[in-house]
């Protein structure tokens, strides 16, 4: 069919002239009715009529390859169109018509094919050379016809499209509030969501047909591309590349993607391979300058990378990351890979644009941290060696851009930076040279691990401290020796290390190292690098930090911590030492819940990697088995797994001649650690088999198994087992039981652990044993017993034994066995006891092992036969402890009344006799409430006086034992006991700690009485493990127990501590003035301890119980201040004092209505809004309880105390205004309102506010100016000098009223005031400014060095300029970096700040009123 018949279905003949005018003068914007009967005819047309006139108007076309010059064929078409007199005005209004309509919301399927093909034909004629001649360009028209895909490709509902896309969390802080739209936009959103609600659905075939017109209109833009330049029209070749970067995610692609300078379009099969030759194209000299449309085409591709969906305006929303995305993301960097290759040194530049833009505008979620991090390295794999370098000096400086205004996006940075090295680390090593030697440094994966890797380990976040530390044991899992190497460098100074010439380090700018050589062998020269004694000295300090990471506040850094330190422990980076071991046993006793099991993951794996270890078996141990007693349910269940995945999952049967696999071995070196060095661990072992017998999991072929190892070198372990399991199963070979209690019998070498099992076994099978066995194994205990041949281990378990082989239904026949046995024991102890004590020279040749034997015997003896315990035994056993000699008559049953009982005086007897004696002497209290009367005041006064730590020891444990049995009597003895919380021996002390707590936590005791504050002295103690003991009982044991423990007693440790008794209500209970010594902390030297209690208390108040406690100081401290009933002298001046510091503390803050500082972002969902929400509407209301409570309350107080300290002179004014300072921060614009009834405080305050604000400004800006000013002083030579500058204390204030001389005594005690905090802030400045110097590139000259650059403004939607980011080169940025520190020689430091002579406005006043 020719031209014109095709065109008959257009009717261009009924046209009326002015409407074709219309159109034209309306420019296309908006759609012209057409007469009813015109658009009724063109409605009717088909698809076939446009692909025929398609066919037609192609043929037309001058192919690729052609001379768009040679138009032979191009004139023809004019020529014919104008001969047939076709007006082109009119041929272009009704193609319009048809665009206009398929471009509608609500169009149909065969409008929205008949707009495809007919901006498919438009597209065409422009191709045909002479359009603009003939006038068919419009550039509304094309941009309209080139766009036309999205508005007709049937999109999903706007519900849909919403959950497709994530919120991106650029640039606002994650909690900040959502952006509220105003009335007009929801209502404009409203009637979209309607309209697109009332739309069609379209079946496949519909979209079938759309895919194919929407084909049609891509090819028809590629040919236009290849024949019309568009290098006079920008904004046309901009939104080409905006529309073919849409039309990359129009439809998967099948197969891989070619890319070519020359392609067939006819032989494009898929959308998205139209779109990229589309993008090629305008890459083209022909479609104007070549930088322009990089930089433009990069800028779109980064947000395809980044997974993000950029609109016109407005911050760009996150993509879900499906296959789809995913593989559109692929076929852009394989594009841009493409390109550069192509293009070489005309793309490069606006590569490392494109990654510094992935590096800044990434986002915090872990996956498309990971898609970008790998997306860097695709990319940086197409740089050479120089321009990669450039790119990781970038990277280096962007790593630790930590001070920028948006905290939590430099936080992302810096976290992204660390992904991005881990890719790197991958790729292979670059090792030839750059161009410039100043670059070559940064090539080496060494200075990616080191400097950006390593140094994040001092980040301020702790999640990027997390993820630094566990990509650093992904390091050592990768196959490259150099970087084994780095790692191994930075924890071991030991080896050969080769640094590369002016190699910038953290810390150092230039590490220099001697070469000595040593000829030690006449055929060679060793040649031995040695590091400066600096490099072990960092190599120490990092391992020790690698440690403190793992005691960590932040749970991730724990984690990440131990993931690194098992890296290291496994590839042998650091030693197997008890320190680096016991960090990862410990940690399986972590607060946290997913710290334990990450712990417990380490351990396991450790013991995998080096099972023959014997100190790591020790370390699986402690960590694995006292889990299996965690309060959480989840870690029980993981170290029972573990346990019976190493332990009993491995006993098999056992065979002399077969070889025992390494998991067998393994099993019973671990059962032998059991055995022996870690026998502590036995009752949490045993609580493992408890929990197991409940699930029947001892089969008889599991014990069968176990016997048979009896007999085998590791034996002890089978019985540790059996002794375990026996219980629990029904079917025993009790043959070859007896036959090992046989051969252990006749032995003379038996194992003092393995005896205690096996006697634990036959006690435990003692029921299934005839009378006749039973018999001759007692006879053979008995044997033991009375000859005294066994280990002090063993007659516990033994007499145990001999009490389950009398064991009967019947209670009276049990006790007759017990007094017949065991009263015989208790006979020979007596004797053995007498013939030492009575004889005269008893004692000279005393064996004190027997003697131990004995007294240890008659202990365990006397509780199974209390009747069988007459007075003389008592009497002998307390004359072990007494100088007492007389001899007792035979038979005499009465104490001497002449007994000296008053204490225990030393004799001849040794240490360890005497505390065995004590021992002894308590377990017969627990069988005679007689005795415990006796002996109570008796051990009360040896814990007073007594010298031996042993026997103190000793007596602290039998009189807790006696608390359970007769609490009432023990309970007035009980501040005797808790006195020894402040014993001078560290042994003691813990032990008391320890068993006080049981007590408590049993309720065998309560709070009341000094108890209380001696536990808070335990937590100052000079021990660090006694405080931390004592931290960890009353916060995970006892504060669970007695929530309202720390809020009860908060106010009497103010007054208990400074030994302040006159107010009528505190520090009133009953305490001797040993106690009062003892347990005083009193006075400036003790204030810090002082304040570390009330800190710790404070600390975890709950928000109630922070309310409560200020309204109560209030109440019972400055009111009666205020009131004059407490008398305002030294030591009530240093209460008022302390407690006007108190209330300045931090933690008195109530915590809902304050901002969390360096607290990391969460990822944004409709939970945390909500949550976000319902906070800001807590703090808001608490914080107008709190503002109403300190007006109603404690204003009128302050007020009437300021006026009280004026009067009486008092010192304590300062501290009052030091209170009123921090306290009024928050109210800093409603200080009249606070003090309408006192003008002159009010205006005091105002004065002292903008006073230190004044000073805070200022030496803001003096820190800026330090930072910013540029230093001459060469780069090799760069040191820091003085002392980092940190906040100043509470600013002095000038008093309205003559004020006194303050003493040096209370500023000395005022500067004290704030040590804890003033340290801390020194020590987050310090560290800071450490890592600032740690990772400062100074190049040589004139530092130039700037910040993140965004050169068309600040707003976080960096526009895509040519200048770079992080520039090296001239220029200036809106936003300064502030991260890079410029460091001032000595002569250019700044100088200090001037001295202002300020005064009150009142006194001004006061001074004006008088002139």
């Amino acid at each position: 069919m020719d031209l014109i018949s095709a065109l008959q279905f257009l009717k261009l003949d009924k046209i009326a002239e002015a409407w074709v005018d219309a159109v034209w003068d309306l420019e296309f914007t908006e759609g012209k009715p057409l007469d009813d009967t015109i658009e009724e005819e063109l409605a009717a047309s088909g698809d076939k009529a446009f692909r025929t006139l398609y066919h037609c108007l192609l043929t037309h076309v001058p192919d690729q390859q052609q001379s768009t010059s040679s138009n032979g064929a191009s004139q023809s078409i004019w020529t014919i169109l104008g001969d047939n007199g076709v007006s082109i005005r009119s041929l272009v209004a009704v193609l319009s018509v048809f665009v206009q309509a398929g471009k509608a919301k609500v169009a149909n399927v065969q409008q929205r094919v008949n707009g495809l093909y007919a901006a498919s034909l438009y597209l065409l004629l422009l191709g045909i050379p002479g359009s603009i001649a003939n006038k068919v360009f419009h550039e509304v028209l094309l941009d309209t016809c080139s766009d036309l895909t999205s508005h007709c490709w049937p999109h999903d509902s706007g519900k849909k499209r919403k959950k497709d896309s994530l919120k991106s969390s650029q640039a606002d802080d994650k909690r900040s509030k959502p952006q509220r739209k105003d009335a007009r936009e929801m209502k404009m959103d409203d009637v979209e969501e309607e309209e697109e609600e009332e739309g069609c659905h379209f079946s496949g075939q519909d979209l079938m047909k759309i895919r194919d017109a929407v084909t049609f209109l891509v090819q028809s833009l590629l040919r236009f591309l290849q024949t019309f330049p568009l290098k006079d029209r920008p904004h046309s070749a901009s939104n080409c590349i905006r529309i073919f970067s849409k039309l990359l995610y129009f439809e998967p692609v099948i197969g891989e993607l070619t890319f070519a300078a020359d392609q067939d379009v006819a032989k494009l099969r898929s959308v998205p391979e139209m779109a990229f030759y589309g993008l090629q194209l305008l890459c083209s000299p022909k479609h104007g300058d070549q930088k322009e449309s990089l930089q433009g085409l990069f800028h779109r591709l980064l947000y395809v990378i980044l997974m993000m969906n950029k609109g016109n305006s407005g911050k760009p929303s996150l993509l879900i990351p499906n296959q789809a995305n995913l593989a559109t993301r692929d076929q852009a960097i394989q594009f841009i890979c493409y390109l550069v290759g192509e293009l070489k040194e005309l793309a490069l530049p606006f590569l490392q644009i494109l990654l510094q833009h992935i590096c800044f505008q990434m986002v915090e979620k872990n996956e498309f941290r990971s898609h970008g991090a790998q997306a860097v390295g695709m990319l940086t794999s197409q740089m050479a060696n120089t321009d990669y370098a450039c790119f990781i000096k970038w990277l280096f400086i962007f790593s630790r851009n930590s001070k920028h205004q948006l905290s939590a996006r430099t936080m992302v940075h810096r976290l992204f930076s660390i992904d991005v090295v881990m890719v790197l680390l991958e790729q292979q090593e670059r090792t030839e040279e750059c161009q410039d030697p100043e670059l070559s440094c940064f090539l080496p994966h060494k200075f990616l691990i080191q400097n950006l890797l390593f140094a994040r380990r001092m980040d301020e976040s702790p999640t990027v401290q997390g993820h630094a530390l566990a990509c650093l044991a992904q390091c050592l899992e990768l196959p490259s020796l150099n970087i084994t190497r780095a790692v191994h460098n930075l924890f071991s100074a030991t080896g050969t290390q080769t640094v590369l010439d002016g190699e910038i380090t953290e810390g150092t700018l230039g590490s220099q190292h001697t070469q000595k050589t040593y000829r030690t062998l006449p055929f060679r020269t060793v040649e031995i690098s040695s590091a400066e004694s600096s490099s072990y000295d960092a190599a120490k300090e990092n391992l020790a930090l690698l440690l403190r990471r793992a005691k960590n506040s932040k749970t991730n850094v724990r984690k990440s911590a131990l993931q690194a330190l098992l890296g290291l422990l496994k590839h042998g980076v650091i030693p197997m030492s008890c320190e680096n071991l016991g960090t990862l046993s410990e940690r399986c006793r972590d607060p946290a819940v997913s710290v334990k099991k990450k712990a417990l993951q380490c351990v396991g794996e450790l013991l995998a990697a080096k099972p023959e270890c014997r100190d790591v078996q020790k370390m699986w141990l402690q960590g694995v088995v006292p889990a299996v007693v965690d309060s959480e349910n989840s870690v029980q269940d993981k170290a029972l797994e573990a346990l019976d995945q190493v332990l009993l999952s491995q006993i098999k049967p056992y065979s002399a001649s077969s070889h025992m696999s390494v998991s067998q071995r393994l099993t019973w070196d671990l059962l032998d650690l059991l055995c022996n060095e870690c026998q502590n661990l036995s009752q949490y072992f045993s609580r493992a088999f408890t929990i197991w017998s409940k699930q029947n999991k001892f089969t008889s072929a599991f014990v069968t198994n176990l016997v048979s190892h009896t007999e085998a070198d590791h034996a002890a372990g089978a019985w540790l087992l059996l002794s375990k399991v026996v219980t629990s199963s029904h079917r025993v070979p009790y043959g070859k039981i007896l036959d090992a209690w046989d051969t252990m019998v006749s032995s003379k070498d038996v194992n003092v652990t393995t005896c205690c099992h096996i006697l634990c076994v036959i006690g435990d099978i003692a029921t299934h044993l005839n009378e006749d066995t039973k018999d001759r194994i007692v006879a053979d205990l008995m044997s033991w017993l009375r000859t005294f041949t066994l280990s002090l281990e063993v007659i516990t378990p033994a007499v145990e034994t001999l009490y389950q082989l009398g064991k009967n239904e019947d209670i009276k026949q049990t006790q007759a066995f017990l007094d017949q046995h065991c009263g015989d024991l208790v006979s020979v102890c007596e004797a053995y006891l007498a013939n030492i004590i009575l004889n005269e020279n008893g004692t000279q040749n005393l064996n004190e092992e027997m003697m131990v034997k004995y007294l240890h015997t008659l202990g365990v003896a006397s509780l199974h036969c209390p009747t069988k315990v007459g007075k003389r035994t008592v009497l002998l056993v307390e004359s072990v402890l007494t100088t007492h000699s007389d001899k007792v008559p035979e038979g005499q049953e009465e104490l001497p009344a002449s007994l000296p009982l008053s204490q225990f005086k030393a004799n001849s007897l040794p240490t360890r006799v005497r505390a065995h004696g004590v021992i002894t002497l308590g377990k017969m209290c627990l069988q005679h409430e007689e005795l415990v009367h006796r002996y109570l005041p008796v051990f009360a006064r040896e814990l007073e006086v007594g010298t031996e730590v042993a026997v103190r020891n000793n007596v602290v444990v039998i009189m807790c034992d006696m608390s359970v049995r007769y609490t009432n009597v023990v309970d007035h003895y009980i501040p005797n006991i808790s006195a020894c919380l402040r014993d001078s021996d560290a042994v003691i002390r813990e032990q008391t700690l320890i068993m006080l707590t049981n007590l408590l936590q049993e309720e065998f005791v309560k709070w009341k009485g000094s108890l209380f504050f001696h536990f808070m002295v335990a937590l100052v103690d000079p021990d660090p493990a006694i405080a931390s003991l004592c931290e960890y009982c009353l916060l995970h044991l006892l504060l669970k127990k007695t929530p309202e423990m720390f809020s009860q007693h908060f106010i009497e440790c103010v007054f208990h501590f400074n030994s302040y008794n006159k107010h009528n209500s505190y520090n009133k209970f009953p305490q001797t003035e040993r106690e009062k010594v003892q347990f005083s902390l009193k006075g400036a030297q003790h204030r810090e301890k002082r304040f570390r209690i009330y800190h710790f208390l404070l600390e975890h108040f709950t928000d109630a119980q922070r309310f409560n406690i200020a309204n109560k100081i209030n109440q019972t401290i400055l009111a009666c201040f205020a009131d004059e009933e407490l008398p305002l002298d030294a030591d009530g001046a240093e209460i008022l004092s302390e407690t006007f510091s108190i209330l300045s503390l931090k933690e008195m803050n109530v915590q809902a209505i304050l901002t969390p500082a360096g607290e990391e972002p969460e990822e944004e969902n409709m939970a945390t809004m909500t949550k976000a929400v319902l906070q800001a509407a807590q703090k808001k209301v608490v914080s107008q309880v709190q503002k109403k409570a300190f007006i109603d309350n404690t204003v009128p107080l302050i007020i009437s105390l300021k006026n009280l300290l004026e009067e009486k002179r008092s010192p304590v004014l300062r501290d009052l205004m030091a209170y009123l300072q921090v306290k009024m921060q928050d109210y800093r614009n409603e200080v009249k309102e606070f003090f309408s009834g006192d003008e002159q405080l009010a205006a005091e305050v105002e004065f002292a506010l903008r006073t230190s604000e004044r000073e805070r400004e200022m030496q803001k800006q003096m820190d800026n100016c330090s930072l910013t000013e540029k230093t001459k002083t060469p780069s090799a030579q760069v040191s820091v000098q003085g002392a980092p500058t940190r906040p100043g204390p509470l600013l002095p204030f000038v008093f309205a009223t003559p004020q006194p001389p303050r003493s040096n005594r209370e500023s000395a005690r005022l500067a004290h005031t704030d040590s804890r905090a003033h340290r801390s802030r020194q020590e987050d400045h310090v560290q800071s400014k450490s890592v600032m110097l740690e990772g400062t590139v100074v190049p040589r000259g004139v530092v130039n060095d700037r910040a993140i650059s965004t050169p068309k403004g600040v707003n976080v939607n960096l526009t895509f300029e040519v200048s770079a980011i992080f520039s090296d080169h001239g220029g200036t940025s809106l936003v300064e970096e502030v991260s890079v520190l410029h460091v001032k020689s000595k002569e250019q430091q700044a100088p200090g700040p001037r001295q202002w002579n300020v005064q009150s406005p009142l006194r001004q006043k006061k001074s004006s009123s008088r002139v």
